[in-house]
């Protein structure tokens, strides 16, 4: 009988909600104080280090369990997927690349906003899934589709929605994750074919051959 073993398939995605989780934990027993001074982003003093911290720390962060759960449920379907189709390098850069825009334009046009959670990371990773067969000189209607919906749906309820969700968070993740996609996959389609081998003259041989400021969350 096949013995069957569990295997390590996506450690950069793993390693993501491993620490989503521990700083949930820290939030819960620091009464909040690690999730406000390392896991989110506001407007705060050049000066101090930790708003450097906090750039990219505040994906990290959430504002409670179901906070949580909601965008690694998500992110647990899709960031695997992608990790083995483009390495833990990539999907890295995926995450670093969405955290650090996301928190340095939060810090600047929302001096009065608060932010944390992993919904950029989650839209970057929706968007970028849905353009995974991009090539050259075509756009797949799958990700025209996708973009319309979600970031459609963000744009309204920023503007028509009263919530504590930042909208602003989703549609920088959904950009940010667009852009990488196309950047990954572009010059990798099909439109060309290789040159046909030329006839034998011969029969064939057989060939061998990854505080205080208003709270808001995504």
């Amino acid at each position: 009988m096949k013995k069957f073993k569990v295997t390590f398939n996506a450690p950069v995605t793993l390693m993501f909600v491993a620490v989503c989780f521990a700083a949930l934990i820290l939030g819960y027993i620091t009464g909040g104080w690690t999730t406000n001074h390392l896991f989110s982003v506001y407007r705060s003093s050049l000066l101090s280090p930790l708003t450097y911290v906090r750039f990219f720390g505040h994906v990290f962060g959430h504002a409670n369990w179901d906070h949580f759960l909601g965008n690694m449920m998500t992110l647990l379907i899709i960031a695997p997927l992608l990790e083995e189709k483009y390495g833990s390098v990539n999907v890295l850069w995926v995450i670093l690349a969405t955290a650090g825009v996301t928190g340095v334009l939060s810090f600047l046009l929302f001096p009065n906003v608060q932010l944390l959670g992993a919904s950029g990371v989650v839209f970057a990773f929706i968007l970028l899934s849905s353009i995974t067969s991009v090539v050259e000189g075509e756009i797949p209607l799958t990700f025209i589709l996708v973009a319309v919906i979600y970031l459609g749906q963000q744009v309204y309820d920023g503007l028509f929605v009263v919530d504590n969700i930042s909208n602003f968070g989703h549609i920088i993740g959904g950009v940010c994750g667009s852009a990488i996609g196309y950047k990954l996959n572009k010059g990798k389609g099909a439109k060309s074919q290789p040159p046909a081998p030329p006839a034998p003259s011969a029969p064939a041989q057989p060939m061998q051959t990854v505080n205080g400021n208003n709270g808001n969350y995504y």
